[in-house]
């Protein structure tokens, strides 16, 4: 089965699949994951960036950025990522220093994905913070982009906003990927948005929660256009960023068979998504499933996305 459609608004004909694995394991068992995600041939491979995470918080969690330098120690050619990092807890400053050197140790294979932040949970909380209004959360994420940007670029910053202050803080020797890694920015709303025209080499959404398939579908092609819409308004072409879509915030998990899967890319890139996000199956809670779904997909529906 080939999963090439007519896409409206000038969207992908063909869209690259990536794949979730979320870091709730010791590595001598989540290595052979990230190595298979290549083996498998998917375009690229993130891992979660939470201190604790819903109701696994009480279970094995372990941080993103050595999770992804070791990812890169096992893998060669997929690119790797957060999906995504979040200022909750992160300092740009810190975090530009993070990135540098795991852009530098996967060879330039590095994609950063970052949000605002989760609105509630263990992430805002565990630090002794409070949780932030929407507006206040965008506010944090302009400031955190407007430190992280030029330091990944390799240049020097002095900043003082509300949220993060940065002393003459250092980007040396810059980042392998010119002219610094890509981001990819979560963004429901217009403010968000157009943060991604101004920063962002793609942007990702979850659509958000709803009980019919059908209705996150035509939210998700929505979604889409008002995003192309604010993206023209702000004066970028939306066709230079890439536009990413998490499949399991459906109602429906994504690798629940591989049909469903099938038919699932298929629609986001008829909705105008050029990249479509999976989770790795586990064996119960959040994303359960079969990894024997996982290898048919990888087997039958991933060798005919050309991405």
């Amino acid at each position: 089965m080939t999963v090439e459609v007519a896409a409206p608004r000038g969207g992908p004909e063909r869209v690259r699949a990536g794949i979730v694995i979320l870091p709730d394991q010791r590595w001598s068992a989540a290595a052979g994951r990230w190595r298979r995600a290549e083996e498998y041939g998917f375009a690229h491979a993130w891992t979660y960036d939470h201190l604790g995470w819903r109701d696994l918080v009480d279970g094995p969690w372990f941080d993103a950025v050595p999770t992804l330098s070791a990812a890169a120690g096992v893998t060669s050619r997929i690119r790797l990522g957060t999906m995504v990092a979040s200022p909750n807890f992160r300092h740009p400053a810190h975090f530009a220093r993070e990135v540098t050197a795991l852009d530098d140790i996967c060879g330039g294979r590095l994609t950063i994905g970052v949000g605002g932040g989760g609105v509630a949970g263990f992430d805002n909380t565990v630090l002794g913070g409070e949780a932030l209004a929407p507006r206040e959360r965008v506010d944090r994420f302009t400031e955190f982009l407007e430190v992280l940007d030029p330091l990944l670029r390799g240049e020097p910053v002095t900043y003082r906003g509300r949220y993060y202050t940065a002393v003459d803080a250092r980007g040396t020797p810059g980042c392998v990927q010119a002219p610094r890694v890509p981001l990819v920015l979560a963004a429901l709303g217009p403010r968000s948005m157009r943060l991604v025209a101004r920063f962002g080499a793609g942007w990702v959404t979850t659509v958000g929660r709803m009980e019919s398939l059908e209705d996150w579908w035509r939210a998700a092609a929505g979604s889409v256009a008002r995003f192309e819409d604010v993206v023209s308004a702000a004066g970028r072409d939306p066709s230079t960023v890439d536009r990413y879509v998490s499949l399991d915030s459906a109602p429906v998990y994504s690798l629940s068979s591989a049909g469903y899967y099938a038919e699932a890319v298929g629609r986001a890139a008829a909705c105008g998504f050029t990249d479509v996000l999976s989770h790795w199956p586990r064996a119960s809670s959040w994303y359960a499933g079969d990894e024997a779904v996982l290898e048919e997909v990888a087997g039958g529906v991933l060798p005919t996305l050309g991405g």
